[in-house]
């Protein structure tokens, strides 16, 4: 059954039963048959079907003999994608033997590539331990079955003798020779890379991936992450989603000490299946935190399956309302969003940023979304009226006041030139990015987010590019210029305008991020970030990097010292106190796109540091409930006088899902002189003084005092 037949009987299905809410098995059963349809389909990253037309391409008689090596190699490369390695390297082994001395190199090159996939699969995935693909490889990431990763080598090693300046090779072949734990030593000195390029500047401590002990190492493909309190209990919560259309979104109810509850779906999301991407909000301005899940991407007309807005009913207990809502049709394939009260009615909005081709293609046409909360649990789509329908390959979302004026901007970044809305306060919108000077990178950019990294009150804006290749890492650790466009770091000059700082704060660099976040790993209240490798292919094997904020003038790569560069797909980031010890851990979901790259996710543990901290939680009264779009100022004295550490509430990454509850480094401080608030629509802040340092503290609006949740440690 074609999707497209697929969803007008489900559309049948909910014109039959009106708003009425449908039963978790009626859910489970609409994704279920839309997972068979993608399953069963021709579709880049799922299809089987599309394997069975490879197969079939590969047999035909009437090929000439490049058009059949051609065909054998296409059909290898989809046998290794779908997850039959052991097919995928018998098929190119048996091409060699026939080829001979007129051997393809690029035959050489796939066969490398599936003997490395091999070894990750029997040394990191049934072989499992913490440190398994954490770059450089050492220790307990070294291989046990040496056998693939040798044959590997072999393959680079051969290949570079033909082709001694292919750089990508070069690259693998270092890294095979890590996994054989002969790196740098056993690597040829013509081809070696040098083994400080990977050094860190600065030392924070070793996080150590602790995601097995707590519960929280399941395995999938790509897909979100959303880090919240959701059963009320003060413990940050997590949540996860995944790519594949069959596998439910997982909810790990944080249990103390260490130890999270992966709870029964008649206690979580039942009949919710896959779903790239989550974002939070309190849409119903009743306390909790509702979950609003995308799905789609990549996937072109097979994408246009619905997303899902998830009530939340207390104590981790969820309610599909999409379709009273008004959330679900029409559907467009989509992976990013974003809440936030665009009108300043006291409910949050949610912005859908769409995958369009229009203009480049004869299908595609998928405007962005904004669906206005007109309260009483219903939206209304206006994005045509408010001027915000984008009409490009929407890759990432963000929201904030970067002018100060009171109202939520929204910045947009897309497959082409990117978009700054500007909000009139009456989500009305003007998309001001060349004035402002922010639509770099212009061919494909992809993570977004405001934030101040420099703390000096205005709001930045940090885009990421996506476009490297493995080839561009052995460039840089050569200290030869790449090809790779580095992402873009927009520091506010405080008139509407921006200046290009990436440069010079050290972020021209080689990065491929999807999933990407920032926040505190070591409370000294400097916003750091980590980027994280998304690119489906089985041989972008590019560690995941994370880089410390040194006062606002650079960013420092402390991926080695810290032993985060996980070389596995990187997706959701979020930056979370998960065991409320007063320091930000770091947690990522893994996996890649194809059936065939499933891996567990990490949950990289904070040592701890010395820095004082403060965690708050805001709870708008006149404004949405979530305080999203509030501004946060601390005065905060030391013994190096006053300092001012600014956030904002909702300011997060468009692929990562770090909490609402504000968890603010202090780094040296020994009083909290002042607080002041400046709520969403308001440009005057409320004023606290005195509040306790290391502790956790709930803020509400007009209440001119506080209260506090967590005692200080």
């Amino acid at each position: 059954m074609s999707l497209r037949l697929v969803w007008m009987f489900a559309l049948l299905g909910v014109l039959s039963c009106g708003a009425e809410e449908r039963s978790d098995a009626a859910v489970h059963e609409e994704f279920q048959r839309i997972a068979d349809s993608l399953y069963q389909g021709h579709n880049r990253y799922l299809g089987q079907a599309r394997l069975g037309e490879l197969e079939a391409r590969a047999q035909a008689a009437d090929l000439s003999p490049s058009a059949a090596t051609e065909a054998r190699l296409e059909l290898a490369r989809g046998l290794l994608e779908q997850g039959q390695v052991e097919r995928a390297i018998a098929e190119l082994e048996d091409q060699m033997a026939q080829q001979g001395r007129s051997l393809s190199l690029a035959l050489v090159r796939l066969l490398g590539i599936a003997y490395l996939r091999q070894a990750e699969v029997e040394n990191c995935i049934q072989r499992y331990n913490a440190e398994c693909c954490l770059f450089p490889l050492e220790g307990g990431a070294l291989h046990g079955r040496s056998e693939p990763a040798q044959r590997a080598f072999d393959m680079f090693t051969g290949l570079l003798r033909a082709r001694p300046e292919d750089l990508g090779t070069r690259w693998l072949l270092n890294l095979s020779a890590m996994a054989l734990g002969r790196y740098p030593e056993g690597v040829p000195e013509a081809q070696r890379l040098p083994s400080d390029a990977f050094a860190s500047e600065v030392d924070p401590g070793v996080f150590p991936n602790v995601s097995s002990e707590w519960g929280l190492d399941d395995s999938n493909l790509c897909g979100g992450v959303l880090v919240q309190d959701f059963d009320g209990d003060l413990r940050l919560d997590v949540m996860t989603s995944s790519y594949d259309p069959r596998e439910p979104l997982r909810l790990y109810l944080n249990r103390g000490k260490g130890s999270f509850e992966r709870v029964s779906p008649q206690e979580g999301c039942a009949g919710q299946l896959g779903g790239f991407n989550l974002i939070g909000g309190d849409y119903d301005n009743d306390g909790d935190v509702d979950v609003f899940v995308l799905r789609g991407a990549w996937l072109y007309e097979d994408g246009r399956i619905r997303n899902s807005l998830l009530r939340n009913e207390g104590e981790g207990r969820f309610r599909d309302v999409t379709h009273e809502a008004g959330l679900a049709e029409p559907s467009a394939p989509t992976q990013t969003g974003a809440w936030g009260d665009f009108d300043g009615d006291g409910f949050l909005d949610l912005y859908v940023g769409n995958e369009s081709r229009k203009g480049r293609e004869a299908e595609g046409d998928y405007p962005s979304q904004l669906f206005l909360n007109r309260g009483q649990g219903e939206f209304l789509e206006v994005a045509q009226r408010a001027g915000v329908t984008n009409d490009r390959y929407a890759k990432g979302v963000t929201v904030g006041d970067y002018d100060r004026d009171g109202d939520l901007d929204l910045y947009v970044s897309n497959v082409g030139r990117n978009r700054l809305y500007e909000n009139d306060g009456q989500a009305t919108f003007e998309d001001v990015a060349h004035r402002a000077g922010v639509v770099e990178p212009a061919r494909r950019s992809f993570a977004c987010w405001f934030f101040d990294y420099d703390q000096d009150g205005e709001l930045d804006l940090f885009v990421t590019a996506y476009e490297a290749e493995i080839a561009d890492l052995a460039l840089e650790a050569l200290g030869r210029p790449t090809r790779a466009t580095s992402p873009e770091l927009y520091r506010n000059l405080g008139d509407r305008r921006f200046a290009r700082v990436a440069r010079e704060v050290g972020l021209d660099r080689v990065f491929l991020p999807m999933g990407a976040n920032f926040g505190d790993i070591d409370n000294d209240g400097w916003l750091d970030m980590y980027l994280t490798t998304g690119d489906p292919k089985f041989e972008s094997l590019m560690p995941n990097v994370l880089l410390r904020n040194a006062l606002g003038e650079r960013f420092q790569d402390v991926t080695r010292a810290t032993r985060t560069g996980h070389l596995q797909k990187g997706h959701g980031i979020a930056f979370a106190d998960l065991d409320q010890d007063g320091d930000q851990d770091l947690f990522h979901q893994l996996g890649g796109f194809f059936p065939g790259d499933r891996f567990r996710n990490a949950l990289f543990l904070n040592p701890g540091h010395a820095g004082r901290y403060l965690a708050l939680e805001l709870v708008g009264v006149d404004c949405n409930r979530s305080a999203i779009g509030a501004r946060v100022e601390l005065d905060v004295d030391g013994p190096g006088g006053r300092r001012t550490l600014y956030r904002h509430v909702g300011s997060v990454s468009s692929f990562g899902g770090s909490p609402l509850r504000q968890e603010i480094g202090l780094g040296d401080a020994t009083v909290v002189s002042e607080l002041r608030v400046t709520w969403p629509g308001d440009l005057e802040p409320e004023r606290w003084e005195d509040l306790p340092l290391d502790g956790l503290v709930r803020i509400r609006q007009g209440s001119g005092s506080f209260e506090l949740l967590v005692l200080p440690r």
